[in-house]
């Protein structure tokens, strides 16, 4: 007779599970935080007078954001520059870094372009798009032949 060696289907998966959750947090992790620096959060809110984003990207500094926009179309893009500076110093482990990253938005015929504002305190970046003063009809007065 040969020797068959019989596997547990149950042993299997648990080795399975383990080498997974293992892996998990560090897989996990990184990708995280590669799809926050690339896609940074926001958040739109209306006021009276303007609407406000205000797009998450600590970090940075008011030099790195580029902000434009082209056929109703506003682009907010940010760069970080980083100088290589000389050391003897050894890297034991690098998580610091910074990728760029480009956000865009369609705004409409609401907004007056011309005033769109943007400031940057304590890693948020708020950009405002005043809202334009709607034309009221002139009352005219008609009458009666």
């Amino acid at each position: 007779m040969t020797n068959v060696k019989v596997i547990n289907p149950i042993n299997r998966f648990d080795g399975l599970m383990k080498d997974f959750f293992n892996e998990f947090p560090s897989t996990i992790s990184k990708s995280l935080r590669e799809d926050v620096l690339q896609f940074p959060p926001v958040n739109i809110i209306e006021k009276t007078n303007a609407y406000e984003v205000a797009l998450s990207a600590p970090g940075l500094s008011k030099e790195d954001f580029s902000i434009s926009l082209e056929n109703n179309l506003l682009t907010i893009s940010a760069e970080q520059k980083t100088e290589n500076a000389d050391s003897n110093d050894k890297m034991i482990r690098k998580e610091f870094s910074f990728k760029s990253f480009k956000r865009s938005f369609t705004i409409d015929e609401k907004i007056d372009a011309e005033q769109i504002g943007a400031k940057y305190e304590n890693g948020i970046l708020f950009v405002e798009l005043p809202k334009k003063e709607i034309a009221k009809p002139a009352a005219k007065s008609i009458s009666v032949q």
